[in-house]
């Protein structure tokens, strides 16, 4: 977002942003729920949202799935492309349904984009033919080995702090998949789907499924207990938010204390995504962690902070220069 756009949110937009992000309420009125809570109408709260979205901040408000739990098989690809195709070979990687992300990075591995594919689809099949495109020098694929922490949190109210602390209370999360029935599937394609900003807005979802809200609210409520769903939030776009630097922390840790640090990594605020990925003869890096900060500095501030929490010396910030793709995948489309 520019920063005249940014003057444009005042004190309640911001804290507005901070609670949609984490929770939204399952109600048959949530605008109406929000405004309770900030003292304001309900018409001024729908206002302040439709125009976060028109002002492109807002990407989306639906339920956040476990990609895995849902059976889907997901890696993080890094391809190291000739820089004269990078375009071509992103345009082309970009055509995949299961591609949601893919960035330019400041690496050999110029390349980064993850890869989902459904139940039964043969994930090697289509990155063996991407990395056949014009240009395409060679690739890895960096499957999670263990997941430490997911869930991007974009503080809009507060300045980056002085001195990190790690306040997050990180869950021990399940990623075996679960059974879904057709009926599920059919749950998921609605709940997924962006929240219209208008009074009832979970009625055409309900309707769509001939279903209550009371019914749908009682599946998602189900589907988070299980851990299918995340949660049910708004999705903000990190640029326009003005969290211009998108920094990939990788780190090189020792086998036997890459769980502790995984979990003291992940404790961190500023940490959105932090995972255990594997290791190759040219890429020695086997934990990672994504910080969004509102500038460069401020990113190679907080990992070299984080550095002297963990004792972890051997580091790299890998910065996103260039976002080819950034958008959630379609589950059972």
């Amino acid at each position: 977002m520019q920063a005249n756009q940014q003057q444009q949110l005042d004190a309640i937009d911001k804290r507005l942003l901070n609670e949609i992000q984490w929770v939204f309420p399952l109600v048959d009125r949530p605008y109406l729920e929000i405004a309770k809570k900030y003292g304001i109408s309900e018409e001024d709260v729908m206002r302040r949202i439709a125009f976060m979205k028109d002002m492109g901040i807002i990407r989306q408000i639906n339920a956040i799935f476990d990609t895995r739990r849902l059976g889907y098989k997901s890696a993080l690809i890094a391809f190291a492309v000739r820089p004269d195709k990078l375009d071509y070979v992103a345009g082309k990687v970009n055509e995949h349904p299961g591609v949601s992300h893919n960035y330019e990075r400041n690496h050999e591995y110029n390349m980064w984009f993850t890869l989902a594919v459904p139940p039964g689809s043969d994930m090697k099949q289509d990155l063996d033919r991407m990395a056949s495109f014009e240009g395409v020098i060679k690739h890895r694929v960096l499957p999670t080995l263990k997941l430490y922490k997911i869930g991007v949190r974009l503080d809009m109210v507060n300045k980056d702090p002085d001195k990190l602390v790690p306040t997050d209370k990180v869950k021990h999360l399940n990623q075996e998949k679960v059974q879904l029935s057709e009926r599920d599937r059919e749950f998921i394609r609605e709940l997924q789907k962006d929240l219209a900003v208008v009074p009832e807005p979970f009625k055409e979802l309900a309707n769509s499924l001939d279903v209550t809200t009371a019914e749908l609210f009682a599946k998602a409520e189900e589907y988070e207990n299980t851990g299918i769903m995340r949660r049910f939030a708004a999705i903000l776009r990190h640029r326009e938010a003005g969290f211009v630097a998108n920094g990939m922390v990788v780190w090189q840790v020792p086998g036997n204390i890459v769980d502790e640090v995984g979990f003291r990594l992940a404790a961190f605020p500023q940490v959105s995504h932090c995972y255990r990925r594997p290791v190759y003869p040219d890429w020695r890096f086997n934990l990672f962690s994504m910080v969004h900060a509102r500038t460069l500095q401020a990113a190679e501030k907080i990992a070299a902070e984080m550095s002297e929490t963990v004792g972890i010396k051997d580091y790299q910030i890998l910065f996103s220069s260039r976002e080819f793709k950034k958008e959630r995948v379609k589950y059972f489309v």
